[in-house]
């Protein structure tokens, strides 16, 4: 089974408008209320590409309701912890650029996170764990790191975060994260613009307890580092239309090849083709449209 975890979800108010007009009244050309949250991404695409997963997390008040019944109605498996106050609610506005406007989290408590340690004790030999996103500014920042030591040995676990929380987690020894160029540079107060640099910093995830790291270069695809060995893919050609999920469908590829018994280097094309996938799309990807862009993502060894 695979489990992805989001402590931070939220619903998405996508606002799509002709012309953003500071300081006066603006009339939306199309509006949409998702479920988001990037460990809910990544169970969106898994169904899409034919696997199941449990979402698990934090929702709570009439947003959480929404995230929970639209899931449910999608035919996507919850078990959510609820919480009081309100799920939070991030603006999306899309006009001559893409603003984002994102919500405040409710409180999560220390009797909140026993749950969901309580939860995540069932996981057995063999499955794997997503713990995707943000963490919430009333969680201390080493609690992905905890939930990585609380499970031991018996899942291989995949982090997609940044700064502290994903610092603490490689303390832990993850099977897997999946920073970008940007992330990884603000991880170590550098500006990462070049495979270079992206080689070099990219194997210090490597030796500071990451098993595996697939570091996204926007157009210049992604390079996957395994032990000593470091992969570079290239990219798909087609038009960008959709930023949002693109890499949570890398994640969501690459684990949907993993649990086909798929070698790691072939999970990482199959990651990136889903993430490519994603990017041309309204929405998110779909297994016709990942399988029609694989011949076109080459993986090569970097020396």
């Amino acid at each position: 089974m695979i489990y992805t975890c989001t402590l931070n979800p939220s619903v998405d108010y996508i606002v799509k408008l002709d012309e953003l007009k500071q300081g006066e009244v603006n009339l939306a050309a199309q509006d949409s209320k998702i479920p988001g949250g990037k460990g809910v991404n990544v169970s969106k695409v898994l169904k899409r590409l034919g696997i199941e997963s449990r979402i698990l997390g934090f929702v709570g008040g009439f947003t959480g309701s929404f995230i929970e019944n639209v899931l449910q109605e999608e035919q996507l498996g919850t078990d959510f912890i609820k919480v009081d106050g309100d799920t939070r609610i991030n603006i999306k506005l899309k006009s001559q650029e893409e603003t984002e406007i994102n919500g405040l989290s409710p409180d999560i408590n220390e009797n909140h996170l026993n749950l969901l340690f309580d939860k995540l004790s069932v996981i057995e030999e063999g499955d794997l764990l997503v713990l995707s996103g943000s963490v919430p500014g009333c969680i201390r920042n080493s609690i992905y790191k905890e939930l990585i030591e609380s499970i031991s040995s018996k899942a291989r676990v995949i982090v997609d975060s940044k700064g502290e929380p994903l610092k603490k987690a490689l303390q832990a020894n993850p099977f897997l994260v999946k920073p970008n160029h940007h992330e990884l540079g603000d991880l170590f107060d550098v500006r990462v613009d070049s495979i270079e640099k992206a080689k070099v910093y990219g194997q210090k995830l490597i030796e500071m307890g990451a098993q595996n790291a697939i570091v996204s270069m926007a157009g210049e695809g992604a390079i996957l580092f395994t032990g000593e060995k470091a992969f570079r893919s290239t990219v798909p050609k087609g038009e960008v239309k959709n930023s949002v999920g693109a890499g949570d469908s890398v994640v969501a590829g690459f684990l949907s090849a993993i649990v086909k018994g798929e070698e790691i280097v072939d999970a990482f094309r199959f990651g990136v083709a889903s993430g490519s996938a994603t990017a041309f799309s309204e929405g998110f990807c779909t297994i016709e449209q990942v399988n029609r862009l694989i011949p076109q993502v080459l993986v090569k060894e970097l020396t």
